[in-house]
């Protein structure tokens, strides 16, 4: 991913959590007639030895999974809050822009055994299900709803390339707060943009 260096965020704590609160990611790999994505919740697990790993899966009906070996890089494409920066709120004239947070991921995939499917799908639910206010768990469906898991591919993927871009308005420091003004103004996306550009200020 190209990022300038201004835009560049290599802070391991900010990464990990914009991965956890944006766990749908995409998942590109090489296929028989050109790239293959799918749309995929995406779980980060921070490993003792400080490996990270991604946990996922496939519905077996995506031809996707039947293209991917042991060992095979794949890219991971995580977005986050954008939104559109007007220049009339630049002191001086410029063009345009765009405020973002991405992060993108290259690793090698590896299938789960069932075991490991059951034991990401647990956590996986366990996760989104702790604020829900009657929130299910798999330990107690019964086992004709649990057999659905047959018709999914579990897997995993080592990750051995990080790439980080947080544009927020860098370089325009003395415009921040009539950016973020206006942004909040808008709502949606562009508010948690500047709820980013605030954090972003702090740190």
């Amino acid at each position: 991913m190209y990022i300038p260096e201004s835009y560049r965020n290599e802070n391991p704590e900010e990464i990990h959590e914009f991965l956890k609160e944006n766990a749908f990611g995409i998942l590109v790999c090489n296929g028989p007639e050109g790239p293959m994505a799918t749309h995929l919740p995406l779980e980060l697990v921070e490993k003792d030895d400080q490996t990270l790993l991604l946990r996922g899966h496939f519905a077996k009906a995506n031809p996707q999974w039947r293209h991917l070996e042991e060992g095979d890089e794949v890219l991971c494409i995580f977005n986050g809050p954008h939104a559109y920066i007007s220049s009339s709120w630049y002191e001086e004239e410029e063009v345009p822009t765009w405020n973002y947070k991405a992060v993108h991921l290259k690793g090698r995939y590896r299938r789960q055994n069932e075991a490991e499917l059951w034991e990401a799908l647990h956590a996986m639910v366990d996760k989104y299900e702790a604020d829900s206010a009657e929130p299910v768990s798999l330990k107690n469906m019964s086992r004709a709803t649990l057999a659905q898991i047959r018709g999914i591919v579990g897997f995993e993927i080592q990750v051995t390339r990080l790439d980080a871009a947080f544009k927020l308005s860098q370089g325009r420091e003395h415009d921040h707060l009539r950016i973020i003004n206006e942004l909040e103004k808008r709502g949606g996306s562009s508010k948690d943009v500047a709820e980013a550009m605030k954090r972003n200020s702090k740190t």
